[in-house]
């Protein structure tokens, strides 16, 4: 799996001022998205979901290579069968929390972007994750006060909002991203809440010109950069 644009944006973008504890990456692919928050955070517990054999077998292994191995952790399995397994644990000992952060790049692509390449189907298409099985696990792993980001698409945001309600989770923070001054939005990174509020809009424009970026985007993501 290739690091894309909208993975490292999302691992620098999302908020950490609850200064959370324990963090969760749905469909954490190679991994980068937990380093970036590794790096970022201080919190002792990064833990993974990668359903892809390969992905999660190349997760491990960067997770294993990095600084911070001893706080990432990566489990194959689908957020499905991870939120069953991990609401058992929390019956069978009183003092398991939930996430303080979920975090996930999720696959939003539909049948028409279905490629002969297994993997890359399941990381891109919402057949392996629908919206509304993403929304429903991760309400039961979050904890009360903990938040949920992710990267859309500009066009299911809305769509993606309205089913967040459904499970209690509401837009806090939407920063929508188009890649120069002139071009269309095509992204919105957002983060959730259970809480009711007017949501803080953000926009940032990625380049000024072809590799030639804006000072924000430089400010965002250069510390995951060697060059930048």
């Amino acid at each position: 799996m290739k690091i894309g644009t909208d993975g490292v944006l999302l691992g620098a973008w999302v908020s950490i001022d609850n200064e959370p504890d324990n963090i969760l990456d749905i469909g954490a692919g190679t991994g980068i998205i937990s380093l970036q928050l590794a790096q970022r955070c201080q919190a002792n517990t990064i833990d993974a979901i990668e359903i892809d054999p390969e992905a999660f077998e190349q997760c491990v292994e960067n997770f294993e290579a990095s600084n911070w191995g001893d706080r990432l952790f990566c489990f194959h399995a689908s957020v499905q069968e991870f939120a069953v397994s991990f609401e058992e644990e929390i019956v069978e000992d009183e003092f398991v929390e939930k996430y303080d952060l979920i975090i996930s790049n999720p696959p939003f692509y539909t049948d028409q972007y279905i490629s002969e390449n297994k993997s890359r189907n399941t990381a891109r298409s919402t057949n392996s994750l629908p919206f509304h099985e993403l929304l429903s696990s991760t309400s039961r792993l979050l904890s009360e006060n903990g938040v949920f980001a992710l990267i859309l698409p500009k066009k299911e945001e809305a769509i993606f909002i309205q089913l967040a309600s459904e499970v209690g989770l509401y837009p806090k923070r939407i920063c929508r991203l188009r890649g120069t001054a002139t071009s269309e939005i095509k992204r919105s990174l957002i983060e959730f809440s259970s809480e009711k509020r007017d949501a803080i809009l953000e926009t940032l424009t990625i380049e000024i010109s072809r590799h030639h970026y804006t000072k924000e985007y430089i400010a965002l993501v250069k510390d995951f950069y060697l060059k930048m």
